[in-house]
C-alpha cells in the first residue's frame, strides 16, 4: 500500500501506526488533533509549510521496508 497527498491525516494513521513517529519528525505535533484527522496530508503539510512531496515519499519509502 502506498499513500497519497489527498488521504485524510486519519486515514494515513490507519494504514500503519509507525507512520505517526514520521508526522512527529517532520514538525506536525498535532497528530491527535481533532481537526487534524479531517484534513488531507497535502492541507496539512501546506499549514506546516512543509513539502508534501517530500513527506509522502518518506512515508512510502517506510511503508515499502514493511
Amino acid at each position: 500500500m502506498q499513500i497519497s497527498k489527498d488521504m485524510l491525516i486519519s486515514e494515513i494513521i490507519q494504514v500503519d501506526q509507525g507512520i505517526i513517529p514520521i508526522l512527529l519528525s517532520v514538525g506536525m505535533h498535532c497528530i491527535g488533533c481533532p481537526s487534524a484527522q479531517g484534513e488531507s496530508l497535502d492541507e496539512a503539510c501546506m499549514v506546516h509549510g512543509l513539502d508534501v512531496d517530500v513527506v509522502v515519499s518518506s512515508i512510502n519509502e517506510y511503508l515499502a521496508t514493511k
